[in-house]
């Protein structure tokens, strides 16, 4: 009778969530509703109910993580992000690695996944990265010849990397539910990004000799200036990024600041790169704050929502439901860890990485780290999972955030796009999979 109703539990949710309502009320409503139905059932003793007196302590918890020392990050690291979009950082990079490398097979490509990777380790907002990239790099590639369709799959799939690559919006928030200190989640994601972020750089340049015509090299004599030139001009495009990723992810891995101190460190200094550029008025400041405000607020109601949900299924017994059944599987830990990685990629296609680490990461996770296995592990694993959810239909974002900035490109041109890139992702989560040490080296 319990598994009856944490299976109607998630049905409900996954119902109302199609609805169209936002996440958040959707989590704390149909935690309410079953707290509700099971003040009604407890009289009946027919199965552990929750109870509606149980919503009380949700307050509790709210209280608990708006003093979260590790969910201060959060709101840093999205000031920073935020503040840098701000500074015209990316336009200059994209400008000047164009030249440098966009005379080589796939450069322009090639150039858009490093600037990506520099975005990612300094902003970590998903959505103002693809935006970017889409309203600057994405016309850029088209006008240049390359093909439509890979040229949208390669910036949604490079906007994305911010979502694994430190400072990570979602390994600070997997930190808090899960337990696990953020630096070592930082630690054990820099391998991991950079090896996807390898993998894409690799396809392109194979593609790129393979189908020369769907990424045609740029004519040399479109540029001015001699090569050291070039060098010279993308080097001080890329130094105040690189100081200022050092100066945050430096300061994480050497041990001299924590994350928290680290994220204000960040904050700060991005606020001198927008001034020093000249792009920091107080309107600009007002707009950044304003952002940040919105965006941390939409993150902690979800958190609420969450909480709200996981008392109540908890309350019905679902932690020990979800335990048992995969106790019972017939599978070694080592098969019971693939099926919760699959389930986690699937429940990607039609969740946001939100939801899928504030309830079901958290359900899980004390079970695989019972078989043994290493939380930081584990939790590199549905990271890159989570990654994926960005690229696939019907939700992932990314593909609605190129849409959006640009009207040229159709969705199936986007859907076809991205499809070669979630490969690239599920080869790294094979790869991390079979080789621990790629998230773990750093914390040896």
């Amino acid at each position: 009778m319990d598994a009856l109703f944490v299976f109607l539990i998630f049905g409900t949710f996954m119902l109302i969530l199609f609805s169209g309502f936002p996440v958040a009320f959707v989590l704390g409503g149909v935690g309410v509703l079953f707290a509700a139905l099971g003040s009604v059932l407890e009289p009946l003793e027919i199965a552990e109910v929750a109870e509606l007196r149980m919503i009380g302590f949700v307050s509790n918890r709210v209280f608990d993580t708006l003093s979260s020392y590790s969910l201060i990050p959060m709101s840093m690291f999205i000031f920073m992000g935020y503040m840098l979009d701000r500074s015209g950082i990316a336009e200059r990079l994209i400008l000047a690695m164009r030249r440098v490398l966009g005379p080589a097979p796939g450069g322009l490509a090639i150039a858009v996944v490093l600037i990506g990777v520099v975005l990612a380790a300094s902003t970590g907002i998903i959505g103002a990265s693809v935006v970017l990239l889409a309203t600057i790099a994405l016309p850029t590639m088209v006008q240049s010849g390359y093909a439509r369709w890979l040229s949208a799959g390669t910036v949604g799939a490079t906007g994305c990397l911010g979502i694994l690559v430190p400072p990570s919006i979602m390994l600070v928030v997997m930190g808090d539910q899960l337990r696990i200190p953020v630096g070592d989640l930082f630690m054990g994601a820099i391998l991991p990004g950079l090896l996807l972020a390898g993998c894409f750089i690799v396809f392109l340049l194979g593609y790129a000799l393979l189908r020369p015509a769907e990424m045609p090299a740029m004519d040399r004599t479109e540029e001015t200036g001699s090569l050291w030139e070039l060098l010279r001009d993308m080097a001080g495009a890329l130094l105040a990024p690189l100081l200022l990723v050092i100066a945050v992810l430096g300061s994480i891995l050497a041990g001299i600041a924590s994350p928290t101190e680290a994220s204000g460190i960040g904050a700060a200094g991005a606020t001198l790169l927008a001034f020093s550029a000249r792009r920091l008025s107080w309107h600009d400041l007002r707009q950044v704050c304003y952002q940040t405000g919105r965006t941390v607020a939409f993150l902690y109601a979800l958190i609420f929502g969450a909480s709200c949900f996981s008392v109540v299924l908890r309350g019905y017994g679902g932690d020990e439901v979800i335990e048992n059944a995969l106790y019972a599987l017939p599978f070694s830990p080592e098969g019971v860890l693939a099926l919760v990685i699959l389930v986690v990629f699937l429940l990607g296609f039609f969740l946001d990485w939100m939801e899928i680490v504030l309830i079901v990461a958290p359900l899980v996770m004390p079970i695989l780290t019972g078989f043994g296995f290493e939380p930081v592990w584990v939790a590199i694993l549905i990271a890159l999972c989570l990654q994926t959810s960005f690229l696939t239909p019907p939700v992932g974002m990314a593909l609605f955030y190129i849409r959006n900035a640009t009207r040229d490109i159709s969705m199936v041109e986007i859907y076809k796009g991205a499809m070669p890139f979630v490969a690239l992702q599920v080869l790294t989560l094979v790869l991390v999979a079979l080789f621990p040490s790629l998230a773990l080296w750093m914390l040896k």
